[in-house]
């Protein structure tokens, strides 16, 4: 706990639940309890203009009403689509801009963390008020108007051809990234944070130059309940599970064809997207692979207790992967692939795969020994508890802010921290 009565952080985000389609929302909403349960208060500033584009005005789906100490602001246009647009050309705040210099510069806040701000106030929010700035890269925003570095829509990013990928995108080009205003109000923020070693050296490689501290994200302490007495598995047979969105660059085009010829389990699949169509079509002659669509929590825990691995096969340059650390925390062995940030999160608690023979391989050792799959889910567990807990993690988040506090000469904020961690 703060040695000094809490810190007042603030947070600006495009997406938070209920808000939210991706990892990176609910990486804020942690993050964000996590602080007021260590007494600090927390006011989440949220534009939903995107949200609202990208559903067509549909209303999010229901959240359960958890009273968790947390503030949320949410700030949200008649035209989300025209205001959407706006944001995305002008790296501004559209229609937001007088409510978003309101609740930034009038000194409310002793922290502000800027999360995924590509459409909630861009370039421009970054240089608004005095208070302590953190940056935390979910994706890589800085330096991919994609975002993703994922090359015309069919390859991971080698070197910079942006101009024709956004119009593969179909984007209309951000003309403000062919000026100095992102460099001019990067140079208000006191301290970035990349979600891996492998996206803080992405993030390098493609001419950032801030040194940026790593603070991966984390899941909560408590383990999920357990199954109870005689639980029935969700599928009649064996089966490896993938959970995720359905897009060419996660990957699931290389592991279709492994099942093509394995019998000895299915291939569950959690989730949909833009290629859902396409991967159904691919698989209808291939009798093991079972789609499921988009699925509750609870169904999602079912299908972890009961699989003999979560398959992760993401040929996209990640900033995290979120899944795994689910994985761990459900004693669910991991099979991912060797590549992003997979490796370094994985360590000894899984195992890696290059191409689909290493894959195949790899679902024969789990499956055919069952004494090796429970080392590996063992392992999974030790490492979820050491490492990617709130626990672990949030010592380290602090531990950031801190260190920019004694940096910036912002001692107030820096003693409250002190020993906090």
């Amino acid at each position: 706990m703060p040695a000094m009565p809490g810190l007042r952080f603030g947070m600006l985000t495009t997406f938070y639940p209920p808000y939210n389609f991706g990892g990176d929302g609910i990486g804020v909403q942690r993050l964000a309890r996590g602080l007021v349960r260590r007494g600090h208060q927390v006011t989440v500033i949220q534009v939903t203009d995107a949200y609202r584009a990208l559903t067509g005005g549909a209303d999010p789906p229901p959240e359960d009403a958890i009273p968790d100490g947390v503030e949320v602001v949410r700030l949200g246009s008649r035209t989300p689509r025209l205001a959407t647009l706006l944001a995305h050309q002008t790296g501004g705040a559209g229609p937001h801009r007088r409510a978003l210099e309101r609740l930034l510069v009038n000194g409310r806040f002793d922290v502000l963390n800027f999360h995924n701000l590509s459409l909630a106030g861009g370039p421009w929010a970054l240089g608004r008020g005095d208070a302590l700035k953190v940056y935390m890269a979910h994706e890589h925003w800085l330096v991919c108007p994609t975002h993703v570095l994922w090359r015309h829509r069919r390859e991971a990013c080698s070197g910079r051809q942006c101009l024709r990928c956004v119009l593969h995108y179909r984007r209309p080009p951000q003309l403000w990234r062919y000026t100095r205003k992102l460099e001019r109000n990067l140079r208000h923020v006191d301290a970035f944070i990349a979600m891996s070693r492998f996206s803080r050296d992405k993030h390098r490689e493609f001419g950032f130059e801030a040194p940026m501290e790593v603070v991966g994200y984390f899941l909560p302490d408590e383990l999920p309940a357990p199954p109870a007495a005689g639980e029935a598995s969700p599928h009649p047979r064996p089966y490896f599970l993938y959970v995720g969105r359905l897009e060419r660059l996660k990957g699931v085009d290389d592991v279709l064809p492994v099942f093509r010829d394995y019998a000895a389990a299915d291939l569950l699949i959690a989730g949909d997207g833009e290629d859902g169509a396409r991967l159904r079509a691919e698989a209808r002659e291939i009798p093991g692979v079972r789609f499921l669509g988009h699925c509750t929590q609870a169904k999602l825990e079912t299908l972890y207790r009961h699989a003999v691995a979560l398959i992760v096969p993401s040929v996209g340059i990640e900033t995290f992967g979120i899944i795994l650390i689910e994985a761990f925390r459900q004693r669910l062995p991991v099979v991912a692939r060797a590549f992003g940030p997979f490796p370094e999160i994985v360590g000894e608690a899984g195992l890696l795969f290059r191409d689909r023979g290493e894959l195949l391989a790899a679902m024969r050792s789990l499956q055919g020994d069952p004494e090796h799959r429970e080392r590996l889910a063992e392992a999974g567990l030790e490492s979820f508890r050491r490492r990617w807990c709130e626990s672990a993690m949030m010592p380290r988040y602090l531990q950031v802010v801190r260190e920019a506090a004694e940096r910036t000469g912002r001692d107030e904020v820096a003693a409250a921290l002190a020993g906090g961690e």
